[in-house]
Parts: structure tokens; C-alpha cells; sequence
């Protein structure tokens, strides 16, 4: 009897390890059939812009976007390798808008003579390459906890370097740095360090942030001497919109903490006071600053004569680009055809206009599909999993992408007063190119350490 359990015990573990490998590979022929498709609707997406530009097929642009195309197909592999269950949906999406928005901005180009595009298609190579890296060093994302303070001090180091003299890249904002005439934003790859320090910090200080506070009207608001967190980031984040003339990047920085801050504590009254702050902060900012103060007035005002056409601090961009959606119509004027560069700024600020009048609502609606696919999963990988770290980090950035695509989505139809972000995967500008594709890396690997734990379930 007793041999007939020792026997048994075996079988049940290859049992469980031969399922366990059906299931990764059934996920990986998911992600690249998916990744297929959107590898034929990027190449698709440049034939048109060709021909509906220029009338002919333009075979050097066509190239870089097989190298980009090659190389997502190399990070499919490298997780067939490396992590095998991973999320099958986040690199088909990523890739997905990538292509889209990089066709958009060649299109520009192709109106204004310029090459942005070329260069947005290089920073796509490069950020896939970086993911890349990222999926095959990062064996186990819990290495991250160990340093959180560190990346809680570079992610303000990186902050600062703006202030920096001759480090400075110019700009209304004080957000650029140049080296060696190459130009990058620090705030992006410091909103992913602010993320894993938030991450690491709650899961040690939860229990004294989630004691017992007062309930009023039915909300249950934490004790006085807990606002302390909160207040330092709601500080550091006007210190940014103030010094730095980003009001975009307080925000989502600001947003980000909150956010965390009640998944970890489970407290809606800190969601309360995170947007009374908020509210508080961006009221004082429109009295302080002026240039906060215009951007206000041209979002009530747009349509106001003297507004329209001021020099600077007007309407005339925000109501170029509502003219733009509105001539797209439901189906738009297709891609290469319609005229989104009359709107300044169309290829990074007014990226979402550009698409909208060229592919229509309709088109608009499938663009924000595939955000709401890709933020879904990234909360999914968090509420899956049962390290608090990884559950944190994961909603942490996946609401801070969402939240960037509601601000800069906002901002451009007058939802809210327009801010100084990029809008992720679509907007031109390589640092945020970059900092969203180790975002993905990320997940990825967040993704394939919940599917391993024995009770997680995810689909």
C-alpha cells in the first residue's frame, strides 16, 4: 500500500507540470497569433499613409518597420524562453499602438518635412530591445523590494536633473536634459521608479495606514497623523507643477501614490482626500501661474475671438484639434487623406486629433479598446497575485498609464484643461517610448510569476 502512494505522488507532479507547459504554450500561440495581427495592421497602417500621402510605396520607411515588427517577434520568443506564462495580450496591444501612433507621426512628417517618424520608429527598436533585456535578466520582480529606497532616490534625483545648468534641454517646461545633443525626459523613467518605491513603501507601512479611522457619511477617513504620506507626495507633486512648469507630471505622479495608497489600504477615504487635494492644488496653481491660469481660460473660453487668436497661452491649437475630429467624422477621411498637421503639435500633444480625423470615431473608439485591454490586464495581474509587492506594483502602473491616457484624451476633446504629457504608445517622444515599454517588461514578468503561484487564477 504505502509503495502505491510513493508511486503515485510522482505521477501527480508530472501531471501538474505537463499541464502546467499545455497551458504556457497555449498562451504563447495566443500572443502570437495576436501578435501577427498586429504586425499585418502596422504594415498596413504605413502602406496607406504612403499612398494616401505621397501616392507610392516608400521602401527605406518600410524597412525600420520590419526591424521593429522582427523584433517584437524576438520578444515572443525570449518569453517563450524565459517566461512562458506570461500575459499573452500586453506585447500584440503594445505593438499595436506603437505601429499606429508611428504611423501618424510619419504621415506628419510627410506634410511638414520632417523626420520624426524615422526617429520615433528607431526609439521603438530601442525600447523593444530594452524590454527585451528586462524579460530575460529580471528573473524574479521581488528582487525590485529590496531597493526601494534606492529607486525612491533616483526617481527624485531624476526630477531634479532638469534644474540642472548645463544639463537643461530648454523648453517652456523645465523637463529636458541633453547630453551630447541627445535629448530625454527623466520624469518618465522616474514615474517607474516612483512606482516600485510607492509599491515597496506601502507594503511595509500598510498596517499603520489601514488602522481604524473615523467614519463620516458612511466613508471611513484615516486618523489625522497618517496624513503625513500623503501630504509629502501631494507637496513633492506642487513642487514639480511650480518649479517645473509640468503640471501633467505632478498629476499623474500625485495620482499614482493615491491610487496605490487605496488598493493597499482598502480606505475610500483616502481616495477623497487625494482628489480634494488635487482640487485644492490646481485652483491655487490657476491663481499662482499664469500659464496654468491660460490653459483654464482657453478650456472654458476656446472659442472666444481675442483667445483664439492671442499669440501665445490661446485657443487656436485646442480648437484646431476639435475641428479635426469633428472633419474625421464617424469613419474619418482615411489615412494619408485628411490634414491633421495644420494643428501645431500634432504629432505629440494633438496626437489623438491626428488619428481621430483620419480614422474617424470609430477608429478613436478601437485606439481606446485597446488602452482599456491593456490597463484590464495590468489590474487583473495585481488582483491575481498574492505578493502585496507585485499586486501594488502592477495596479500602480497600469492606473498611472490609464490615468495619462485620461488626462491627455481629456485634454484634447475639453474634457479638462489640456497638460503637458504624452500620450502612451502614440505620442511622439523616444523617453516615453522607452519608459512604456519597460513598463511592459515589467508586467511581463509580474504576469508569469502569478501564474506560477499555485492558486492564482488568471485567464
Amino acid at each position: 500500500m504505502t509503495d502505491v502512494v510513493e508511486d503515485a505522488a510522482p505521477d501527480r507532479g508530472v501531471k501538474r507540470e505537463l499541464r502546467r507547459m499545455r497551458k504556457a504554450q497555449r498562451l504563447r500561440n495566443r500572443e502570437l497569433i495576436l501578435l501577427l495581427f498586429s504586425i499585418v495592421l502596422t504594415a498596413a497602417a504605413f502602406v496607406l499613409v504612403q499612398f494616401g500621402a505621397i501616392e507610392r510605396i516608400d521602401p527605406p520607411v518600410l524597412w525600420f518597420v520590419g526591424a521593429m515588427c522582427v523584433l517584437a517577434i524576438a520578444l515572443h520568443v525570449v518569453l517563450r524562453i524565459r517566461a512562458s506564462q506570461a500575459d499573452p495580450f500586453l506585447v500584440p496591444v503594445s505593438l499595436l499602438l506603437t505601429g499606429l501612433g508611428t504611423a501618424m507621426i510619419y504621415r506628419i512628417d510627410l506634410a511638414m518635412d520632417t523626420n520624426a517618424g524615422e526617429h520615433q520608429l528607431m526609439y521603438a527598436t530601442l525600447s523593444i530591445v530594452l524590454a527585451i533585456v528586462v524579460v530575460w535578466f529580471l528573473a524574479n520582480y521581488r528582487v525590485l523590494f529590496r531597493y526601494t529606497y534606492i529607486f525612491g532616490f533616483v526617481g527624485i534625483i531624476l526630477l531634479i536633473l532638469p534644474f540642472i545648468p548645463f544639463l537643461n534641454g530648454g523648453g517652456n517646461a523645465t523637463v529636458w536634459i541633453s547630453i551630447a545633443g541627445f535629448n530625454f525626459q527623466p520624469g518618465e523613467i522616474a514615474k517607474i521608479c516612483l512606482a516600485i518605491f510607492f509599491a515597496g513603501y506601502l507594503v511595509r507601512t500598510r498596517e499603520s495606514l489601514a488602522s481604524t479611522g473615523k467614519r463620516i457619511l458612511g466613508f471611513t477617513f484615516p486618523r489625522a497623523r497618517e496624513f503625513g504620506p500623503l501630504l509629502v507626495v501631494w507637496l513633492i507633486s506642487m513642487v514639480i507643477i511650480v518649479a517645473q512648469r509640468d503640471l501633467g507630471t505632478g498629476m499623474l505622479i500625485f495620482g499614482m501614490f493615491v491610487a496605490m495608497l487605496y488598493v493597499a489600504t482598502g480606505k475610500t477615504g483616502w481616495v477623497l482626500i487625494g482628489v480634494g487635494l488635487a482640487a485644492a492644488g490646481a485652483v491655487a496653481a490657476t491663481f499662482v501661474m499664469p500659464y496654468v491660469h491660460n490653459r483654464f481660460n482657453a478650456w472654458i473660453n476656446p472659442f472666444d475671438e481675442a483667445l483664439y487668436n492671442a499669440p501665445t497661452g490661446g485657443s487656436f491649437q485646442l480648437v484646431n484639434g476639435i475641428f479635426g475630429l469633428a472633419h474625421g467624422g464617424m469613419f474619418g477621411t482615411g489615412l494619408g487623406q485628411g490634414r491633421p498637421h495644420l494643428t501645431p503639435v500634432a504629432n505629440s500633444d494633438y496626437i489623438i486629433p491626428s488619428l481621430g480625423e483620419e480614422l474617424g470615431l470609430a477608429g478613436l473608439f478601437a485606439i481606446l479598446a485597446l488602452y482599456l485591454v491593456f490597463v484590464s490586464r495590468g489590474a487583473h495581474i495585481g488582483v491575481a497575485g498574492q505578493d502585496d509587492f507585485g499586486k501594488l506594483l502592477s495596479v500602480g502602473l497600469a492606473f498611472t498609464l490609464a490615468l495619462q491616457v485620461f488626462i491627455m484624451v481629456g485634454g484634447v476633446t475639453r474634457v479638462i484643461p489640456l497638460t503637458g504629457l504624452t500620450t502612451p504608445f502614440l505620442a511622439a517622444g523616444g523617453s516615453s517610448l522607452v519608459a512604456n515599454w519597460l513598463i511592459v517588461a515589467i508586467l511581463l514578468r509580474v504576469s508569469d510569476a502569478v501564474r506560477r503561484q499555485p492558486r492564482a487564477v488568471i485567464g
